[in-house]
């Protein structure tokens, strides 16, 4: 039945088309009736003073003059008769001042008074104006005829008018002028009417081809199914027009990138400072899955050209907050860890089982006494040095598995002794601290391999001894060969990775999420190289989290900004991470290779 309805509507451009065409028919009709009243009246004014000058001219005569000082009007009647058959004129009437006409076209009339009152031009006046006479009705136009030796004047005096010129048109002769103008009128009109038409057509298709043939209820229910789908979906939404303005910015775009509400109509660079953000926004080629840190966030961005027909209609970003699900991540690799720990734990206590078993079956009990001993002394050993060092369970638990993981890949992973972290750790401070231990941990147990060392330091400074106020700094020393200069300044952006071969899921987020969690809290991070490329040196991965008050602010900074705390005389041979690292857009494809993770 809608669809039905549908047809039997006239459409949109067809509505346009007609009310184009009413309004101009109606305005054209207005200007052509303007035009022929306008017309008729330049018509009269021009009959008129043509009456007006063949008055004067006669008026003007010296016979006419002399004729009618002196009260003869011998010749008056041909002389005036010959005016009029040369000027078509519908009469020439001389009258003397009594008002006694001496010539007439019908000269039945010569010697009576005139029809009408000669009182305005007997008193020097002229006078034109339409009067009805014997002649029929006329534009008429009476002028004085002054004595010889006297000129027409404001205010002549008595005895200087000698009589009156009368010459009358008929009205008819302006009618006819105007019926003869009417044809050109209307032609003119009707010309402009079909030009109007022709145009009112081509805009009307112009519209439909604009609106790809949609109704206006159709428009209007696919704006609001749009706004509808573009608002209510959890990832950003922004799009950029050919014209590389913003179209479209959802909430979670706006929030996401810290754009104002009223950021449509603007130009991305107008509040996204220069950097891989900005690159993607005002970029065409399209690129799906790249990873950029927008303030305290990690942004999966995917990029889309947008084409209507072969019209390019600018690109469509999508904007997918990756920070929660990186440390949810993050939180299951600790996880796991743990798990392989046990796994490791309960495969390497299977073998001392077996190897205790097997001393026993050789009578040797004194010898399998004395294992067990070292055994116990060495477990007990690891785990009271933990926990006598750090006093949170959660983060003394994943020290503790990654010491189990790294003894099973032969590594060496040693706690500093002057580690002190004693109190408890609360809320997102400790996921923060879990997250950045677990990822420098990973990242210098895969660097330096088997027979490699790792060193943690975990130390908790007091307001007192720091110029910062109390803060947790954490430190990873590994012998690993280190990352290479050249991918050293930016080993803490997105999407920065040296790990060699494939691997799943993204790559290149962990230190950039280590990066991100010191950011927000107002801390920083920097890697340092000691002894060069040179066998035995040393790689050392500082963070350094505030205890209290935190940079809240920092995660809403804008694309790539940073909010980290500014470090001074501090010397670092390598990529320091409080805001001065770029913000990175590196997918995996184009990710440099070196011998560090």
């Amino acid at each position: 039945m809608r669809e039905r309805a549908r047809r039997r509507r006239v459409s949109l451009t067809g509505q346009l088309f007609v009310a184009s065409l009413v309004l101009l028919t109606t305005a054209l009709a207005v200007l052509g009736l303007l035009w022929a009243l306008h017309h008729r009246s330049q018509a009269e004014h021009q009959y008129e003073q043509r009456a007006l000058a063949i008055a004067r001219s006669v008026a003007a005569t010296p016979e006419i003059r002399s004729a009618l000082a002196d009260g003869e009007g011998a010749g008056i009647a041909q002389a005036a008769e010959d005016v009029r058959t040369r000027t078509g004129a519908r009469y020439v009437v001389v009258a003397d001042q009594d008002g006694i006409r001496h010539s007439h076209p019908d000269t039945a009339q010569i010697g009576r008074p005139t029809s009408t009152d000669p009182s305005a031009p007997l008193q020097g006046r002229t006078w034109t104006g339409v009067q009805e006479g014997p002649a029929g009705l006329t534009l008429r136009a009476k002028v004085p005829v002054m004595r010889p030796g006297s000129e027409p004047g404001e205010e002549p005096e008595s005895g200087d008018v000698a009589g009156l010129v009368s010459v009358g048109i008929l009205v008819e002769e302006v009618e006819t002028a105007l019926t003869d103008a009417l044809p050109g009128i209307v032609a003119a009109t009707a010309g402009m009417l079909l030009l109007g038409a022709g145009g009112a057509y081509l805009i009307s298709r112009r519209i439909r081809a604009k609106t790809h043939g949609m109704e206006p209820e159709e428009i209007t229910e696919l704006l609001d199914g749009r706004e509808a789908l573009f608002h209510s979906v959890r990832e950003g939404v922004l799009a950029v027009g050919a014209d590389e303005h913003i179209t479209l910015a959802n909430a979670p775009a706006r929030d996401l990138l810290g754009l104002p509400e009223a950021c449509v109509g603007d130009r991305p660079g107008q509040h996204v400072p220069d950097g891989a953000l900005l690159d993607l926004l005002t970029g065409r080629d399209a690129e799906h899955g790249v990873c950029i840190a927008v303030g305290a966030r990690i942004l999966v961005c995917d990029r889309r050209p947008v084409r209507v027909g072969r019209t390019d209609g600018g690109v469509v970003v999508t904007l997918r907050d990756h920070t929660e699900l990186t440390r949810l991540s993050d939180e299951l690799d600790g996880v796991r860890t743990a798990t392989w720990a046990l796994r490791s734990q309960s495969h390497e206590y299977a073998n001392r089982i077996h190897t205790v078993a097997g001393m026993l079956e050789l009578g040797e009990a004194g010898q399998a006494r004395s294992y067990l001993a070292e055994l116990t002394a060495a477990h007990m050993r690891t785990s009271t040095e933990i926990a006598e060092h750090i006093g949170d369970t959660s983060v003394a638990a994943l020290v503790l598995a990654k010491s189990a993981q790294a003894n099973e890949q032969g590594t060496v992973l040693e706690l500093e002794s002057l580690s002190n972290l004693d109190s408890p750790l609360q809320g997102s401070l400790r996921r923060d601290v879990l997250l950045v231990v677990g990822n420098l941990v990973d990242n210098a147990l895969q660097a330096v391999g088997e027979g490699g060392r790792v060193e943690l330091l975990l130390r908790e400074y007091e307001a007192e001894e720091s110029e910062d106020g109390p803060l947790l700094e954490i430190r990873v020393i590994d012998t690993g060969p280190g990352p290479e200069p050249d991918v050293r300044e930016g080993l803490f952006a997105p999407g920065i990775t040296t790990k060699l071969g494939p691997g799943p899921g993204p790559r290149g987020l962990g230190l950039a999420l280590v990066r991100q969690a010191c950011l927000r809290r107002g801390g920083w991070v920097d890697v340092e190289r000691d002894g060069g490329a040179e066998p035995g040196g040393e790689t050392v991965f500082s963070a350094c989290l505030p205890l209290v008050g935190g940079s809240a602010a920092a995660a809403g900074d804008g694309a790539g900004s940073g909010g980290g705390r500014a470090e001074e005389g501090r010397e670092s041979g390598g990529g320091r991470a409080d805001g001065a690292a770029p913000d990175g857009a590196v997918t995996e494809d184009s990710a440099p290779t070196g011998g560090r993770p």
